[in-house]
């Protein structure tokens, strides 16, 4: 058999292997390429749930469409690596990244490196597994993992040169090595069977640390390390290995296991022994599609659209591809202080908090309760190390990256939600308190002024708002835990947004310290990396107070201005004005954002202010424009499961404007019939008749007058009826 039909061949037998999805195979209904178009950044691969390992394809573009590593423009590929990230504005990861080849390679990123096109027209991805032809050596790449195992297998044409490369240097667009190494292991013949090694790097995590350990089905006669050509990095350490296969036969199969830890190459070894000691390839795949179906099942929706149910299921995983797991099986973990330390939790991280804080979280609370202790633990000792809870943690790393306390959200949202960690009332309050009082990132100056002003710091407006809401959040749980005098002084510090507004023209502007407004002034103007707002424009940052609508509503007036002025945000310009405009600002619906999560909120202020039916048509506009089944099925970056956790949340009818809150507003609900597993047993969302408006609720069969229902009412499993006209 010639070389091109035999990669025919073995593409086919993938296939017709994969074919035939159960009854209840909800992972059939998951398409991962939505979002790979467009601005979506979404990571496309193998892992299971909340997995530390991500493998997948990793291409030549080290471009802000490619922070996952894979976009649909693109079919590049220089290897597979261990880790990914999904749905982000920022690059980084792609550690320890492998790739077979045929011949001889030089050690660099394209050229004459271990590259090849992809070919996309064979490509399988699904929840846990992944394939790709790669077209320059005829190699079948497949993958699958576990929750800290990468498991490849490649299937070789005929050669006499086949290798694996091992790439250490290359990372995630920002991300650059400054230090790593191999170490081998040979069996009695003295044959290679086994490779250790670590790669520390420096990006967005600016100081990571990944071991691994692997392990091949056939053992290797030679192992060499690439010289670091003129000391590149900086560094002279070896960056690439090549484990030499010599002679394939055609057809020949070489399965390769790679483990990770933040700890150590033992570490990395005992993951291995513990989650994948043996080389059955397909019992692998088949049990990280049962992870996905476990997790996925959650949620049964009923619809006889297809493309919905897709969209839907898509959604629900790319809510559960982070927070990933950062802990050995032992427990041991890297801390924020760089130390490692012991935990008797699960210990997570890629908590990107100013997003996830909005819908992702409060939609764990629901749908993973037997995670929300572990994820509460974790944040408590990120803030015992670092000395605040978490704003974007990763990889141990405290990136800082955008504005407010967005931990304390979340951290708050959890405890008011009844998940303490065993923490007591004093540690609860000494972790919040910390972070709101921690005199950097402008909240000194918070504390100086009551306010941010705008010529003592960048972006002022938006910090100043997103810290009134950890302040909000922080208030309600005080309250929670019987603090009414912390809950009274952190209300009124969740106030300060109205330093900002301008009641003439109705927004809310930059504030100098002299009490003059910033000039010149422009609603659709937007600057990123220099204005008073991040990544939006004054239109969006009118709203951004989920945690005291009645106060704003008392800066417009009435509820009826504020109603005018809502109105006037979905039929304003729809277009963003600066030459170094956000490319966030995206999914526009007049100057609502919807693909930038600051918006996420804002047209259930609609619900909130009477008049639910202009929230339901609004809903409906998103769920109709913004997430149709196809690469660019996301209205902006993904941003690790939000932009996906608001339609989730949205579908089922309802979703959660208020920091720590415990009230969920109601919208649009989309299915028929919903049945979400909850910590009491299944909440059952029936919605009957056809119309786009909630007409009445009926609560367990019993009418219902509220616009919102509470956390314990979903949780308890309830029946939830709406009926439309």
């Amino acid at each position: 058999m010639c070389m091109k039909h035999f990669f025919l061949f073995a593409l086919a037998a993938v296939a017709a292997a994969c074919s035939g999805p159960a009854a209840e195979d909800y992972a059939a209904w998951v398409n991962p390429k939505i979002g790979t178009g467009g601005h979506g950044h979404v990571f496309v691969g193998a892992n299971v749930p909340f997995g530390l390992v991500q493998v997948g394809p990793t291409s030549i573009p080290q471009e802000w469409d490619w922070c996952s590593g894979y976009h649909d423009s693109d079919s590049t590929v220089i290897g597979f690596s261990q880790m990914h990230l999904s749905g982000t504005g920022i690059g980084d990861l792609f550690d320890i990244t492998v790739m077979p080849t045929i011949g001889p390679t030089a050690p660099e990123r394209g050229g004459n490196g271990a590259w090849s096109y992809a070919n996309r027209s064979g490509e399988i991805a699904e929840p846990g597994y992944y394939s790709v032809p790669l077209l320059r050596y005829y190699i079948l790449a497949e993958m699958t993992a576990t929750a800290r195992v990468g498991f490849h297998r490649y299937t070789f044409p005929a050669s006499e040169e086949a290798n694996l490369v091992f790439d250490l240097e290359n990372g995630g667009c920002w991300d650059r090595a400054v230090d790593s190494g191999f170490e081998v292991e040979k069996d009695e013949n003295g044959n290679v069977k086994a490779l250790g090694g670590y790669r520390f790097s420096t990006g967005w995590a600016e100081d990571q640390k990944v071991f691994f350990w692997a392990e091949f089905s056939r053992p290797s006669a030679q192992f060499s390390v690439a010289e670091n050509p003129n000391k590149r990095n900086g560094i002279l350490s070896p960056l690439y290995g090549y484990y030499s296969l010599g002679h394939t036969e055609p057809g020949e199969q070489i399965l390769v296991k790679v483990a990770l830890s933040p700890v150590s190459v033992e570490g990395a070894r005992a993951n291995m022994q513990a989650e994948l000691p043996g080389w059955d390839f397909e019992a692998t795949r088949k049990a990280a599609r049962e992870a996905w179906n476990q997790e996925l099942g959650k949620v049964k929706v009923t619809t006889p659209d297809p493309d919905k149910r897709t969209v839907f299921y898509t959604s629900l995983y790319h809510t559960m591809i982070a927070p990933s797991v950062f802990d050995d099986v032992d427990g041991r973990y890297r801390g924020s202080d760089g130390k490692v330390h012991q935990a008797t939790w699960r210990n997570y991280t890629t908590f990107s908090l100013w997003d996830t804080y909005r819908a992702q979280m409060p939609l764990m609370t629901l749908i993973h309760p037997e995670k929300m202790d572990d994820i509460v633990a974790t944040m408590y000792h990120i803030y015992k190390e670092q000395g605040d809870l978490p704003v974007w943690h990763l990889m141990g790393n405290e990136t800082d990256c955008m504005v407010g306390n967005p931990g304390l959200v979340s951290f708050a949202d959890a405890v008011v939600k009844g998940f303490r960690a065993g923490l007591t009332d004093q540690e609860i309050v000494d972790a919040m308190v910390a972070t709101a009082t921690m005199p950097d990132r402008g909240q000194d100056l918070r504390m100086q002024y009551g306010f941010i002003p705008a010529d003592l710091y960048d972006q002022s407006v938006a910090n100043d708002m997103e810290y009134a809401i950890a302040d909000g959040a922080l208030a309600n749980c005080a309250e929670a835990l019987g603090r009414a005098g912390l809950a009274a002084e952190y209300r009124q510090r969740s106030h300060s947004y109205r330093h900002y507004w301008d009641p003439e023209l109705q927004f809310m502007r930059g504030r100098k310290t002299d009490g003059t407004f910033t000039e010149p002034f422009n609603p659709i103007y937007s600057n990123h990396s220099a204005s008073d707002y991040t990544e939006g424009t004054p239109w969006q940052y009118i709203w951004l107070v989920p945690q005291d609508v009645e106060g704003l509503q008392e800066l417009f007036g009435s509820r009826e201005a504020m109603l005018a002025k809502l109105d006037g945000l979905f039929t304003a310009p729809e277009y963003v004005e600066g030459e170094s405009a956000s490319a966030d600002i995206s999914g526009l619906i007049g100057q609502y954002a919807h693909g930038n999560e600051p918006g996420h909120h804002t047209i259930y202020l609609y619900a909130m202010l009477g008049e639910p039916d202009k929230a339901a048509n609004r809903i409906r506009q998103v769920y109709e424009t913004m997430y149709p089944n196809g690469v660019e099925g996301l209205p902006g970056n993904e941003d690790v499961g939000q932009m996906s956790a608001w339609y989730v949340l949205s579908s089922l009818g309802f979703y959660q404007v208020e920091p720590a809150s415990t009230r969920f507003w109601f919208g649009a609900p989309l299915w028929e019939k919903a049945e979400v597993k909850v910590a009491g047993g299944t909440f059952t969302v029936l919605t009957k008749g056809t119309g786009p408006h909630i007409a009445s609720v009926k609560l367990n069969g019993q009418p219902y007058d509220k616009p919102y229902i509470e956390y314990n009412d979903i949780v308890s499993g309830s029946t939830l009826e709406f009926h439309m006209n």
